[in-house]
């Protein structure tokens, strides 16, 4: 293997110093003995749930909050499809408020979920299977009763027809079986996979009665029948919908829907443009907005309406954590197959100019997959993580058992000059001279070059100093711009070079890093396998996280896996805020003490009526 780091980089940006002493290594906890858990009201994913079985509404809702009143959204780009579900086609916001889930997870929990559809839940010690009877009164919309043979036909067409993630989210589970009309067990391939109870306990329920004679795969403009807290009032296919709030609920005196589903109405109406979206919130036509863009909530709010107090500019803390926003290589493409290219491109984007200059010093660097959380890797490995990483040694970095990830610090001034050395001599190992101002392969003459496939023009202000830099290495870097549906077809057929992009992370990552990361998922179409990564290493560090007996050992298993992601270099890493950054027209009230994990937009908000009758004088 070919160490990354040279002197020169070492000199120029120093690593932190390794402690001289090493400090003994905590002596982790006996694995806890599990035991059954038969005719229980939630799951969490290790112990008990912090609430109990009587418990009244969740503590970060308003239980008293009023019903009534609508709310105006905004949607960028267009849709095509109101089946979620599936892989064809752009599928409308907000569709999940139509679908029920056996079980409903608390936003206050690291990962604890709560009966839903499902009224109690049997699980045993070993967590081979999960069983749940189902409410008497659980009701789909069109009226019909929800039955086991509906869970088991939803889960059958989603693992077989559905989107490729939920073969992959799914992929240990060996089948369900209706047990009686109201009870349903799913049976798991062998022991030890913790999450899967829980993961299918998120899964929606369709009605098989309302998909009889239609097509599950294609494309549909007909409401999916489901037995969520609301229906589709109207839908104009690309330009808006509208969800209304169901008077017959089956489910709305339950304690996990207290305080929650407020608005009568929601409407998303669509813009292709960000600029256009912008306005139409200043002119009143959108009540509310999530800001992204670091400059516009600088210096975009400066109107009237902020002034005046008729719309409020908030940041609300948050304790998620905030994954890995970058800029994604596509390992697939020949020119990103070598580490060392990769890395050469990533050392090349001067966060600190551009968190001065564009984004007014509201963001923190990201040096991690799992950033803001204690998953998050740090140092050099030790105690349990090294006990994972140990025997996958051949098959890694050396670096990543010596040298801390980090990445280069600037003035801010601009000038990369150092980093620029870094990466010549890094494109130099990997083959690359330059050769009249262009950076050429020497054994294909080839030059470095790629696209950068966007679909935001928000973000090109964002990427344009990145390319800059670039071109001063004579690597030929470009925008491709395109629409929402072309953007969507080509990252579902992993057509294209570098994105903006990332992914989500939880506090307790588990199967879906599968899908992230998987080998098995890097050429499926439509997978969350980005960058194509194809490691066994990786593999098997996912499959130390699955498997994890207890917090301690799942947090280590993480961090391992971050060190193998950091070392591969598959994204230019940005940054991320710990904070939501929203503004809204003074008519919504939401909790004093929110959930520590979402937002709760637009589930836990409510048109206050004071408010709201206020800002109808003004």
């Amino acid at each position: 293997m070919i160490r990354l780091l040279c002197a020169a980089a070492l000199t120029a940006f120093p690593l932190v110093a390794l402690a001289t002493e090493v400090a003994p290594c905590p002596v982790l906890p006996p694995i806890a003995q599990e035991t059954d858990r038969m005719g229980v009201h939630g799951l969490a994913l290790y112990g008990e749930p912090a609430l109990p079985s009587d418990f009244k509404a969740f503590p970060y809702v308003n239980a008293n909050a009023p019903k009534g009143g609508s709310v105006r959204l905004a949607g960028f780009g267009s849709f095509d499809n109101l089946n979620p579900f599936i892989l064809k086609g752009e599928a409308a916001d907000n569709l999940s408020l139509l679908f029920d889930t056996l079980l409903t997870p608390s936003e206050d929990e690291a990962l604890s979920e709560y009966g839903l559809l499902a009224e109690t839940v049997d699980l045993p010690a070993d967590r081979s299977w999960v069983a749940f009877t189902l409410r008497d009164a659980a009701r789909f919309n069109d009226g019909s009763p929800v039955r086991a043979s509906d869970v088991v036909w939803t889960f059958n067409t989603l693992k077989n027809r559905g989107n490729p993630y939920y073969r992959s989210y799914y992929a240990d589970v060996t089948h369900a079986e209706a047990l009686s009309e109201r009870k349903v067990k799913f049976i798991f391939k062998g022991p030890g996979n913790r999450e899967l109870p829980l993961i299918i306990g998120q899964l929606p329920v369709l009605s098989e009665a309302s998909w009889k004679d239609r097509d599950f795969s294609a494309t549909t403009l007909t409401a999916v029948v489901g037995s969520g807290p609301y229906r589709i009032k109207d839908v104009q296919q690309g330009r808006s919908i509208v969800y209304e709030r169901r008077a017959d609920y089956w489910g709305k005196e339950l304690p996990v829907n207290i305080g929650r589903y407020n608005f009568d109405q929601i409407r998303i109406d669509y813009y292709r443009d960000e600029n256009v979206m912008m306005e139409a919130f200043k002119a009143g036509d959108v009540d509310f907005r999530a800001e992204r863009v670091a400059r516009l909530w600088a210096t975009g709010y400066d109107f009237p309406a902020v002034q005046d107090g008729r719309v409020v500019k908030e940041e609300i803390r948050h304790q998620n954590p905030q994954g890995m926003q970058g800029f994604i290589f596509n390992t697939r493409r020949d020119v990103f197959r070598d580490v060392r290219v990769r890395k050469a491109l990533a050392w090349l984007l001067d966060f600190e100019w551009m968190n001065a200059n564009l984004f007014h010093g509201q963001y923190t660097r990201s040096t991690s997959y799992f950033s803001n959380s204690e998953l998050a890797s740090r140092g050099t490995p030790k105690c349990a993580e090294l006990d994972l990483l140990t025997p996958l040694k051949d098959k890694l970095l050396p670096e990543i058992f010596t040298t801390p990830f980090a990445l280069p610090v600037t003035k801010g001034d601009g000038n990369i000059r150092e980093q620029l050395m870094q990466s010549n001599e890094l494109l130099k190992a990997a083959g690359y001279t330059l050769k009249n101002g262009v950076m050429t392969n020497s054994t294909t003459g080839q030059p470095l070059a790629f696209e950068v496939l966007m679909v935001d023009s928000a973000m090109e202000r964002v990427v344009q100093p990145y390319l800059r830099n670039l071109e001063r290495l004579g690597i030929k870097a470009r925008i491709r711009m395109v629409d929402s549906a072309q953007y969507q077809a080509r990252i579902n057929a992993h057509d294209f070079d570098m994105i903006a992009g990332g992914l989500a992370q939880s506090l307790s990552p588990g199967n879906e890093q599968l899908s992230y990361w998987g080998s098995a998922m890097a050429d499926e179409p439509g997978s969350m396998n980005l960058a194509g990564i194809k490691d066994p290493a990786v593999d098997s560090l996912v499959q130390s996280i699955i498997t994890a007996p207890d917090r301690a050992r799942l947090v280590a298993a993480v961090r391992a896996l971050d060190r193998v992601l950091l070392a591969g270099w598959y994204v230019v890493p940005n940054w991320h805020l710990s904070s939501y950054r929203v503004a809204y027209w003074n008519r919504f009230g939401h909790p004093a003490n929110p959930a520590r994990y979402s937002l709760g937009w637009p589930d836990n908000w409510w048109v206050d009526p004071v408010k709201a009758s206020a800002f109808e004088k003004r």
